[in-house]
């Protein structure tokens, strides 16, 4: 028999099993039960306890069975193996617990919009915020479910949010919590064969959305989809673009454009019908957030309107007693997020379908301040950049000093992307060169010298540099190669500053810069010989890191 089978004979016999509330009906659970708090505006407030503030790539694992076993990356540090005798442990204590709950709340929704790539997902959880959450999050199935490529077998998901394993029960099968002495209590686990998940004992929501992420990462590329960790828009004549880049690179407010429909903020698949958005809803990063330069955003959540009706999610965000957030307080966390459905972006699409991309940017927010702040990308070298998912931290080691640290996160999102790099790598090549699509690099961080230095690029000429890459302005102007980079720089682009354009100019010493860049090349060197050393990379690809060739 089947795990899911099993899940839903053991569960089925449940004396109160709420299936699929309405929307309105959750929110009033959440609210009788004080799962949450309502805010001034009509939004619940929420928190987790210390360890649910983020994810816990630590605590997450994927089961090691012999039918995915060398499609996984397992050199990633972030796949990690569960043998399928402790899996089976985990999910009999979580039915066990799930059966010993007064209420279970089941929310059976679907991942893609493209309803031939739709994964039917049925979450199961006694806790009515986590199926809230869910229903913000995930789409409606589609009639045409049938036709999906895994229409005949949906994934279930467990979520125990406030339950703990027994350590001394996992004792040599889960790692030691350095922080706590002992065998760790928590995992998030994902059995791609049996398409079971199981999130035990942490809280926090961005677990449910981020396993859910990971398998459809997983299960896509064989059906050729690329999935893609990034934005999507659409213009007036239906051009659509995708933005990726990591936390911090500005993805969500260059791609919400007044000019250009949201697709999606988030999740997307590229398949040979175009883009099509995996999710129903958004969950924005809120700390420091400004309703000036994100509007939209700062509306979807803060709009007033009666508890029932808004439903949105705003977790571990500071909040006063007379209801009002202080979203750039720190104390809690710097993750402080808020789930809502994208229909309450007031330019949005939400059957979250597109076209083919006609522009891809990668985005970089470097603060060492030698990238320049938008370059053109060949094959090889969007195939590169979009393997390294470069950005750069600030991380503060004492009062006063900040130095920039280089960060790599393949494909600009390496928790969720668990396959070998060359299934992602390969479909990027061949949608590129089927669709044209053109791609460019953009630095939204620092310029005229590092972070401390320089400053931060203004948005606004970023966004007149995106907007000349949209409407083919950069296609008919003259570049020049950056012989360190290996990248594409434009001489010139409407409404922006010549000097702007190439990094070394805005810098007072010439050689202090090249110094530094050759800082940042050697960053890359290390980090690709030791992530991807000895994988088969294909060499017209290597030969674009910079400082090679």
């Amino acid at each position: 028999m089947a795990l899911a089978e099993r899940i839903q004979r053991a569960l089925g016999r449940h004396p109160d099993l709420w299936r699929n509330p309405s929307r309105r009906d959750l929110v009033a659970e959440v609210l009788r039960r004080r799962e949450a708090l309502v805010s001034r505006s009509g939004a619940l407030a929420t928190w987790t306890p210390p360890e649910s503030t983020g994810r816990r790539p630590q605590d997450t694992y994927i089961v090691d069975r012999p039918e995915i076993h060398d499609q996984v990356d397992w050199r990633s540090p972030y796949c990690i193996p569960m043998a399928p005798e402790t899996f089976h442990m985990v999910l009999e204590d979580a039915l066990a617990a799930l059966a010993q709950k007064p209420r279970l709340y089941v929310v059976e929704k679907a991942l893609g919009a493209h309803s031939r790539y739709a994964l039917a997902v049925r979450v199961i959880s006694d806790r009515a915020l986590t199926a809230l959450f869910a229903d913000n999050m995930f789409r409606p199935v589609p009639p045409d479910l049938p036709r999906s490529v895994f229409g005949e077998k949906p994934f279930v998901l467990l979520a125990l949010p406030y339950d703990k394993l027994d350590p001394q029960k996992y004792e040599g099968r889960l790692r030691v919590d350095p922080e706590k002495g002992r065998t760790s209590d928590i995992a998030v686990v994902m059995d791609f064969v049996e398409r079971v998940g199981i999130v035990y004992g942490s809280a926090y929501l961005g677990s449910v959305k981020k396993l859910m992420f990971t398998v459809m990462n997983f299960l896509l590329p064989d059906q050729g989809v690329l999935p893609i960790h990034g934005a999507a828009n659409v213009g007036p004549e239906g051009d659509c673009a995708l933005f990726l880049g990591l936390s911090g690179t500005g993805k969500t407010s260059l791609s919400t454009d007044p000019e250009r429909v949201l697709i999606g903020d988030d999740e997307h698949g590229w398949c040979e019908d175009g883009i099509f958005n995996f999710e129903w809803g958004c969950y924005a990063k809120m700390i420091d957030i400004d309703p000036a330069k994100e509007p939209d955003i700062y509306w979807a959540v803060m709009h007033e309107a009666d508890p029932l009706e808004h439903g949105a999610i705003v977790e571990n965000a500071m909040i006063y007693p007379d209801g009002t957030f202080d979203f750039h307080d720190r104390r809690l966390t710097e993750n402080s997020r808020a789930s809502y459905p994208l229909s309450f972006l007031r330019n949005a699409d939400p059957k979250g379908l597109a076209g083919h991309p006609k522009v891809m940017f990668f985005l970089a927010a470097d603060a060492h301040g030698v990238l320049p702040p938008i370059a053109r990308l060949e094959p090889e070298q969007a195939m590169f950049w979009f393997l390294m998912g470069y950005t750069s931290r600030l991380a503060g080691t004492e009062i006063g000093a900040v130095e920039p640290r280089s960060t790599f996160s393949r494909f600009f999102g390496a928790p969720f992307m668990p396959r070998l790099p060359q299934d992602y790598i390969r479909l990027l090549e061949e949608y590129l060169a089927q669709y044209g699509t053109r791609v460019y690099l953009v630095n939204t961080g620092w310029t005229g010298g590092p972070y401390g230095v320089g400053k931060r690029i203004d948005i606004r000429l970023t966004r007149r540099m995106i907007r000349a890459a949209l409407t083919g302005e950069l296609e008919h102007v003259e570049f020049r190669e950056h012989e360190l980079f290996h990248i594409w720089v434009p001489r010139e682009c409407p409404g922006v500053p010549p000097e702007v354009l190439w990094p070394e100019k805005t810098w007072s010493n010439a050689k202090a810069y090249w110094e530094r860049a050759e800082k940042l090349a050697q960053d890359f060197a290390r980090e690709f010989t030791r992530s991807f050393g000895g994988m088969g990379i294909n060499p017209r690809v290597a030969a674009q890191c910079p400082g090679r060739g």
